[in-house]
């Protein structure tokens, strides 16, 4: 993405990880037809076409405008129910004028009042009782408005194909790991990466490569507890950010899960095909380890790739004392 100008959104990351592995012709055909460097539209485009889920900013602008609409209509209500009934108390006020003055009044003055202020008032609370009915009306829109936005929400932050949080997500739980030097001190992170994972897609399809996907983020949050965060943050990495005490309780949790995914066999519940077993790679890092979500992020990535290197299906830890091998490695 980073050689081709490829903006780091999580729609282009989905829609980038799709033309990689997909078997759909008609899109690898038009995202290839982009060429390099292709615009933020045009990417939009093609992902609007093939990925619709993944496009939600559409839905929220028409969604925020009626709220700005309802919004109008309410002040457009109360203004009319306030210009109301400040006539109806200039009315009040004028009969009480009159009626100061005693030799204007007369049985005639009376009834004639009387049937102006019945008038007055009966109107004033009928329609002062439609526009409370139209106030009703319209916040009860805005509760579903309200509700529709916050489903998008939800949709914006999370990956259509495992239900985990995605990368948008990731990353704002990342900084927020050194809010403090208390929370920086307590938490590690855990980048995971499914071994051989594009071989083993091209070898069953993209459908069963997608359910891959959805069963190893269940046993992930099956095995780290629903508390945990954890995120898809592309392709077949996932992100899992760690509350632990020390270095050796994060990497007792990684080798748990490593060990839990390597025994679990992904067998098609459907036709009874078994896909074999799946390993993942792992590269932990804490948080003090590191001065910032960007350097966390690399440190933990350099220490997947390590594990990588060394012939996966094994969790890597950095540790201070490796600094300077990292150095060396790099010339």
């Amino acid at each position: 993405m980073r050689e081709q100008g490829i903006s780091s959104l999580p729609r282009n990351y989905e829609l980038v990880y799709r033309f990689l592995n997909t078997s759909n012709p008609a899109l690898i055909r038009e995202f290839a037809a982009l060429g390099p460097r292709p615009t933020q539209p045009q990417l939009d485009e093609v992902g609007l076409k093939f990925l619709p889920h993944l496009h939600q900013e559409r839905a929220v602008d028409n969604t925020l405008e009626s709220v700005f609409e309802e919004m109008r209509k309410m002040i457009r209500l109360f203004r009319q129910d306030r210009s109301m009934l400040e006539k109806y108390s200039d009315l009040l006020g004028q009969t009480s004028a009159r009626m100061s003055r005693k030799g204007e009044i007369s049985l005639d003055f009376l009834d004639d009042l009387n049937r102006v202020l019945s008038s007055a008032t009966a109107d004033t609370m009928e329609k002062s009782k439609a526009i409370i009915g139209q106030m009703v009306e319209r916040a009860s829109e805005l509760d579903r408005l309200k509700s529709e936005l916050e489903e998008y929400k939800r949709l914006s932050s999370t990956d259509p194909v495992t239900r985990l949080s995605n990368r948008r997500a990731f990353d704002t739980r990342l900084a927020a790991i050194y809010d403090s030097p208390e929370t920086a001190a307590r938490q590690a992170l855990l980048i995971a990466d499914i071994d051989h994972f594009k071989t083993f897609n091209d070898t069953w399809g993209h459908q069963v490569g997608d359910r891959v996907l959805s069963t190893t983020a269940a046993i992930i949050t099956r095995t780290l507890g629903s508390e945990t965060f954890v995120a898809r943050i592309g392709g077949e990495e996932f992100a899992i950010v760690l509350e632990t005490a020390s270095v050796e309780q994060a990497q007792t949790t990684a080798e748990r899960l490593r060990v839990t995914i390597g025994s679990t066999p992904f067998r098609d519940h459907n036709d009874g095909v078994d896909h074999g077993r799946l390993t993942i790679s792992l590269g932990l890092c804490m948080a003090a380890d590191a001065s910032s979500p960007a350097h966390l992020y690399k440190r933990a990535d350099a220490m997947l790739y390590e594990a990588k290197k060394s012939g996966r299906n094994q969790v890597r830890t950095y540790a201070p004392k490796m600094k300077r091998m990292l150095g060396l490695l790099k010339r």
